[in-house]
């Protein structure tokens, strides 16, 4: 098992990771090969601006899945809410034509998603570890 490496901040260590899927609206099939890979452009370039990154990526016809690493200082549902804003607004200009056969307002993802916090250590290791702390004097 590797050990994790943590990120450092001006007054903080840590690793902080999400996994967060994001479902096309009405779950339409309109995802292509070329659409998830100019998705994936957009969530990269996105997530360097907030000091971000995209751990992993990947996707089916109707959803992506995202693996993200992100700072304390990060808001996470404001940088989800970023993503998918921008990454609908820039996927509706440039696949207007293949969208236009799906829907027929300016819509992209659904109004939901799905997070979950993920890292190096499993719950049953961290519960291990508070335990076997001192009680102090």
């Amino acid at each position: 098992m590797s050990t994790p490496l943590y990120e450092k901040g001006c007054r903080s260590v840590y690793l902080l990771n999400a996994h967060t899927v994001f479902v096309t609206k009405y779950r339409r099939k309109v995802i292509t090969k070329d659409l998830l890979y100019r998705l994936e452009q957009i969530f990269k370039d996105t997530c360097d601006k907030w000091e971000s990154s995209i751990i992993e990526f990947n996707g089916e016809s109707d959803h992506v899945h995202l693996l993200i690493q992100y700072p304390p200082q990060v808001q996470l549902s404001k940088l989800i809410g970023n993503l998918k804003t921008v990454s609908s607004r820039l996927i509706r200009k440039k696949f207007s034509e293949h969208l236009s056969n799906f829907y027929y307002k300016p819509v992209f993802w659904t109004g939901s998603y799905f997070v979950a916090s993920c890292g190096g250590v499993t719950i049953e290791q961290l519960k291990k570890y508070v335990e076997q702390q001192s009680v102090p004097n």
